[in-house]
């Protein structure tokens, strides 16, 4: 069967293009469901595979797309029945094996999630693995003992997917959030996704070669890593916590044991990708329910796979807002 996906090739040393391309299901790779792809999403790491980032994506031509919602096309799991509707984030899809950025993908059925009924595809899409993260890294915070009364929650990164969907649900949950952005001009969004102070990170990181600063914040959420965790974790007051799931500044982290020691401070890392299925199906219960953000896809901008380029070059500039999400024809 044929169908349209977006596919990175590589053209000389270093150089990387993506085109809309016709591919066939017969040369998916294997799985016991194939699903036909309704919406995706447009994340960090997929740019990085876009623009050839072999820690990503290993060898081209390659679709990627770490996000799907989709139909159940064909099964040989009995788990899986014709016309479920169904979401697959992070294992390898995406990343080594064909992604959602092809109107269908083949996975093994140990991949999938049965897409909650309170929660449209779109929806769902509208959170996709950056507003899963987010969701993650909150249960971090709440299980290391973070309430809405001990203070404020500084979140990193946040004009992006993460952050973004991160600032949402804080302020749903009832915690007042700073939110850490180079972005002079987006003050008014953050405010509008429920920051009640926007903090540049030019004043954030002001060179300071104490090990510990006056602590300001209860907790933190971090995508950046570098020179950005290193501030956070100076200014997290006592039995604070941060949760830790990026390295858009640096994957290096330059720090004392002071604040683990002295102010019991908890460092928390978050992984989506390799999460078990069974906590996959419950946070994505919790997302379509308790958790549910009513107006998500106000914070999202729709785009085709014509569209698709752009799209990577602004989360790759540092210039996109909010979350892109990538509806198929189909």
């Amino acid at each position: 069967m044929k169908y349209s996906a977006f596919v990175v090739e590589e053209s000389g040393e270093s150089n990387f293009k993506g085109s809309v391309k016709s591919l066939d299901t017969e040369d998916l790779p294997s799985g016991e469901v194939l699903i036909r792809v309704t919406y995706s999403s447009v994340n960090y790491k997929d740019a990085l595979s876009a623009a050839g980032n072999k820690g990503v994506t290993r060898s081209f031509p390659h679709t990627p797309g770490i996000d799907a919602a989709g139909i159940v096309e064909h099964s040989t799991d009995s788990s899986f029945k014709v016309g479920q509707e169904v979401l697959v984030i992070g294992y390898d899809l995406g990343m080594n094996t064909a992604g959602a950025f092809g109107e269908f993908i083949r996975v093994p059925s140990d991949w999938i999630v049965l897409k909650p009924e309170s929660i449209t595809s779109k929806q769902a899409m509208s959170w996709g693995t950056a507003g899963f993260t987010s969701a993650l890294c909150i249960e971090k915070l709440i299980s290391a003992g973070i309430t809405c009364d001990q203070g404020t929650v500084i979140v990193s990164g946040a004009t992006g997917g993460v952050g973004s969907v991160a600032i949402k649900l804080l302020a749903k949950l009832g915690f007042n959030v700073h939110a850490l952005t180079s972005k002079s001009s987006a003050e008014d969004y953050l405010k509008a996704l429920g920051a009640s102070q926007v903090v540049m990170i030019d004043e954030f990181i002001e060179v300071n070669k104490r090990p510990m600063l006056k602590p300001l914040y209860s907790a933190g959420i971090d995508v950046a890593g570098g020179r950005i965790l290193e501030n956070m974790l100076k200014q997290i007051d006592y039995q604070g916590a941060i949760a830790c799931c990026g390295l858009v500044d640096s994957v290096e982290l330059s720090t004392t044991v002071l604040p683990f020691i002295l102010r019991g401070v908890t460092l928390a890392g978050v992984d989506s990708v390799e999460l078990p299925l069974n906590k996959k199906e419950e946070l994505w219960n919790k997302i379509a329910n308790d958790w549910s953000l009513d107006d998500m896809e106000s914070n999202t901008t729709e785009v085709n796979l014509e569209g698709l380029n752009e799209a990577i070059q602004n989360i790759l500039s540092g210039s996109a807002q909010g979350r892109y999400i990538l509806k198929h024809r189909s």
